[in-house]
């Protein structure tokens, strides 16, 4: 099993990632490397600090990062780990555990939010339930569209054969599991012993709570016939396409 934890810029957030991930109770034997995506801050110090193998990734994006780690790993399995977030002991025995059934070759679970001065404790679970029945609810039948590349875990040899994509802004880890699709299963686990906790990315960037609730939730609305249906091909927004 090999977990790598991309970081750009993440001199901040590193450390307390690193530290859940050294907290980690696995029965399964674990590499752990470090990905810098030429960070300009002290990230790459803080790997060395802890001395943990890294490899420096001087192409930006999200995708160059874990396409990187992947390309590093040497396990039968890969998680990748955002270097933002904290993974509870045994997320990645609980991943490995998905990964083994038979038939399955992707895992993806779920996240939860630290509550602050901004978001109350009950507005986050009530959000964070919606999502996450929304999520379930699509991975029946469309399981790349609930993928999130900071609780992704896959068959590291078919993730080799597929790559990761490198041209698009946001969306990388969804179109590997689309493509890995064609090899087996993708599999939502639900456990909390499987749930990261992460910063507000893009729920903060939307102002409010309410405000993200109510952009997911008429987006949602607009795409909820596609829930359950299947689809053969994804078209690419300009908008989203690396320049």
């Amino acid at each position: 099993m090999t977990v790598s934890v991309i970081g750009f810029n993440e001199e901040k957030r590193l450390l307390a990632c690193l530290w859940s991930l050294s907290e980690m109770v696995c029965k399964y034997p674990v590499e752990i490397i470090g990905v810098n995506n030429d960070s300009t801050d002290r990230t790459a110090d803080v790997y060395k600090a802890v001395e943990l193998p890294f490899y420096t990734e001087t192409r930006h994006s999200c995708g160059y990062a874990r396409l990187c780690g992947l390309q590093q790993a040497r396990g039968k399995y890969h998680i990748n780990i955002d270097s933002d977030s904290m993974y509870p002991p045994r997320y990645v025995e609980t991943m490995v555990e998905a990964l083994q059934r038979p038939g399955v070759v992707a895992a993806s679970s779920l996240w939860s939010y630290i509550p602050d001065k901004d978001h109350s404790w009950l507005g986050l679970k009530c959000y964070e339930f919606i999502r996450d029945t929304h999520l379930w609810l699509q991975s029946f039948q469309r399981p790349e569209l609930s993928v999130r590349g900071l609780v992704f875990a896959y068959h590291t040899e078919y993730a080799k054969k597929e790559g990761i994509r490198v041209d698009i802004k946001r969306g990388e880890d969804g179109y590997l599991a689309f493509q890995l699709k064609k090899y087996g299963k993708i599999v939502f686990v639900r456990k909390r012993k499987a749930r990261a906790v992460t910063g507000y990315g893009t729920v903060g960037a939307d102002g409010t709570l309410f405000n993200s609730f109510k952009m997911r939730f008429i987006r949602g609305m607009k795409n909820l016939a596609g829930i359950f249906s299947t689809k053969k091909e994804y078209k690419d927004e300009d908008s989203n396409l690396v320049k």
